[in-house]
């Protein structure tokens, strides 16, 4: 039984780990999937192998005007969005005592700052029963 059939579902680092197999699920279960990614290649990879249910857009969490882009395009393209799937999630290790400010910068605005805007952008696109997820990162090597 395809439970999601008619829904549109919008997945930040889609295509690939957790978002490109969550994108699978989706999509066997009904839904029409728009992937957001930085890499246009791997971007253009996933929704090959993901078929016609699915729909990249490139662009960068931790930059609003691509998020606004996201959500604009995709309710353009689509209607408004059922399901927001926000997975963002950097991982670049280091011991905390080597840690650079610019490092540490890096990763909260990945992990932190673009979990939070990727939702405060997507609410105004939300159809009234709209399912938020999120997953996302941080570790410390001590």
């Amino acid at each position: 039984m395809e439970k999601l059939t008619d829904k549109i579902a919008v997945i930040t680092g889609g295509s690939s780990g957790i978002g490109l197999a969550t994108a699978k699920e989706f999509i066997a279960n009904g839904a029409k999937v728009v992937l957001f990614g930085r890499s246009k290649e791997s971007l253009n990879e996933a929704t090959k192998e993901l078929g016609s249910n699915s729909y990249g857009i490139q662009g960068d969490v931790t930059n609003l005007t691509d998020l606004e882009n996201l959500y604009s395009e995709t309710t353009s393209k689509f209607g408004k969005i059922d399901i927001v799937f926000v997975n963002v999630g950097q991982g670049k290790l280091a011991p905390i005592a080597d840690t650079s400010e610019n490092l540490f910068d890096e990763m909260v605005n990945v992990n932190r700052k673009g979990a939070y805007f990727s939702l405060q952008k997507a609410i105004t696109h939300l159809s009234p029963n709209a399912s938020i997820i999120i997953t996302t990162s941080w570790k410390l090597l001590m």
